[in-house]
C-alpha cells in the first residue's frame, strides 16, 4: 500500500505533465499566428499579382 501512496505522491509532485501542456498550448498559439500571417501574406501577394497582370493586360491592349 505504501508503494501506491508513494507513486501517487510522486505523480502529484511531478511537473512534467503541466509543463508539457504549457508547451502544447504555446505551440498551438504559434501555429495559429503563423497560419494567419501566411494567409495574410498570400492574400496581399495575390492582390499584387492581379494588379500587375491587369496593368500588363491593359498596357498591351492599347
Amino acid at each position: 500500500m505504501s508503494l501506491l501512496a508513494k507513486k501517487v505522491q510522486r505523480f502529484l509532485v511531478s511537473e512534467d505533465g503541466p509543463t508539457a501542456v504549457e508547451y502544447a498550448v504555446m505551440l498551438a498559439l504559434i501555429v495559429i499566428v503563423c497560419l494567419t500571417a501566411i494567409s495574410s501574406i498570400g492574400t496581399n501577394a495575390k492582390n499584387t499579382f492581379s494588379s500587375v497582370a491587369g496593368s500588363l493586360a491593359s498596357g498591351s491592349a492599347s
